[in-house]
């Protein structure tokens, strides 16, 4: 299965995986604050993203995602495990809904049976294990045991004493369920699942973890963490954290095991108490973290075997309850915009989301006006694009024409669909450029700013003045372009405007 690395541990040994590691990323814990399932999509492939975990099995994420080949990795809920623990017919039942609806259609090839049910759900952890195998007897009866691996992520936290590595051990009252998950993932050709967060680590440290460490920044050879009983060498702390989870397997006496890492990030944004949580920061640490995973650099302990690596999160969450940072996981905001472009250069196609090399959608010289002003609606009403900035008194309303007013509203769209093929047409009346369409004061969306920042100018969310109600008549131009009956048009045939 493409999603695996299938390697094995050999005590000090390992042999190579046929397939390399792959970045992953998760799309959060709220689908509903988040742009539609056709918008995530879109974004994803036009990242050339192959991989996306979900926390749900969200019915509408798993259509939009059938035949793209995205390879999915869906969830069972914690609230839903002491049902699914407890009875074979309702993870059959599970399953039946959340996959076989779907598959082949939706490329699910994991499902991660709760999420940190140790640490955050522990009156749970007696049935976890009987859960991961009522839903992997679900599987086999539909002879998709060997397409979808069943495993569950886990905090780094139950992993004690993780420095030096070769020290580390599972949590010992967590015995009674580690050996037979382990014995459960063994026996499937599964995963162990662990989420790992360095900026957690270097914020308890008070101090004793160093920022460059954390981040994968380089480190003078006197500067790296060594492990006194392995002499293997330490230049990052995710390194350690993952190999600290070979090793407590191996205390287990389990040793060919492989390790998928289903969470890793770094806030771009924090409270006073958070002052490393910044974009700087942020783009330093999933940047390295990407180019370390697909470069299958490997850890000390297992050179050149990476670990496939789901990066928290997709999307920017900004109604999340909890502190600042809890809110600013995200590599882009809701709107498809990036909060920082990664420095990426010569890391593969994998979010390379530099977008200095610009393109902007814009309407088609001499295109006819009434069909352009038809597509201007359509933009702004089914099509869900903010064009507030177009109204009267705001920054993009002058010249007040149809040309620009459509320009304005066709690229909007065609950067919050993530440039998607076929996103900038619009019955033909659109075409795309290099030039940037902003003039004075209006900066487009997908615009660069002097400063190198990208401007964040319209919303995936549709607006109180967005809506097909209210908001096609605000960007009526008086030359007699519009009528009523085109509002009908828009209405049934905006598929073909596109």
């Amino acid at each position: 299965m493409a999603m695996l690395l299938l390697f094995f541990l050999l005590a000090v040994s390992v042999v190579s995986a046929d397939e390399d590691a792959f970045i992953g990323v998760n799309l959060g814990t709220d689908l509903s604050n988040m742009p539609s399932p056709t918008q995530v999509v879109a974004l994803l492939k036009a990242q050339n993203i192959r991989h996306v975990r979900l926390y749900d099995a969200d019915q509408a994420m798993l259509l939009a995602l059938a035949n793209t080949g995205i390879q999915v990795t869906v969830a069972v809920p914690n609230d839903q495990l002491l049902g699914i623990g407890q009875s074979n017919a309702t993870a059959a039942n599970w399953v039946t809904r959340n996959v076989l609806a779907h598959v082949p259609a939706t490329n699910i090839t994991a499902i991660a049976v709760g999420s940190e049910v140790l640490t955050t759900l522990p009156n749970a952890a007696p049935v976890l294990v009987s859960a991961l195998k009522f839903i992997h007897s679900a599987l086999v009866a539909s002879n998709l045991d060997r397409q979808i691996k069943v495993s569950t992520p886990h905090s780094s936290s139950v992993i004690l004493d993780s420095f030096p590595p070769s020290q580390a051990f599972f949590n010992r009252s967590w015995d009674p369920v580690m050996v037979p998950l382990l014995k459960f993932l063994q026996s499937t050709g599964s995963y162990l699942m662990i989420n790992v967060y360095p900026y957690y680590d270097y914020m308890q440290s008070n101090g004793v973890i160093p920022l460059d460490y954390a981040l994968f920044r380089p480190l003078p050879p006197n500067k790296e963490a060594v492990d006194a009983n392995t002499l293997l060498h330490y230049t990052n702390v995710f390194d350690a954290l993952v190999d600290a989870t070979y090793f407590a397997m191996s205390y287990l006496n389990f040793t060919n095991v492989p390790i998928v890492v289903t969470e890793s990030g770094w806030p771009s944004k924090g409270g006073s108490a958070e002052p490393d949580a910044t974009v700087e920061n942020a783009n330093t640490y999933n940047s390295n973290l990407i180019r370390h995973v697909l470069n299958n650099t490997g850890t000390p302990k297992h050179p050149g075997i990476a670990v496939s690596t789901y990066i928290y999160e997709l999307y920017n969450e900004d109604l999340r309850p909890g502190s600042v940072s809890e809110k600013n996981w995200g590599l882009f905001n809701a709107n498809g915009m990036p909060v920082y472009i990664l420095h990426l250069t010569g890391a593969g196609t994998v979010l390379a989301n530099d977008t200095t090399n610009q393109t902007f959608c814009v309407a088609k010289d001499g295109a006819d006006p009434k069909m352009l002003q038809a597509a201007l609606d359509w933009a702004c009403g089914p099509g869900k694009v903010d064009c507030s900035p177009l109204l009267q008194g705001q920054p993009c309303y002058e010249p007040n024409n149809v040309v620009t007013h459509a320009t304005y509203a066709f690229n909007a769209y065609f950067q919050q669909m993530a440039k998607s093929s076929g996103t900038c047409d619009f019955k033909g009346v659109a075409t795309i450029t290099t030039t940037d369409p902003s003039h004075g004061t209006c900066i487009v969306p997908g615009s660069v700013g002097k400063n190198g920042t990208i401007v964040n100018g319209t919303s995936l969310a549709p607006s109180s003045n967005s809506t097909t109600s209210g908001c096609l008549s605000q960007y009526f131009h008086g030359d007699g372009s519009f009528t009523s009956s085109v509002i009908v048009g828009i209405l049934v045939l905006s598929a073909v405007l596109l």
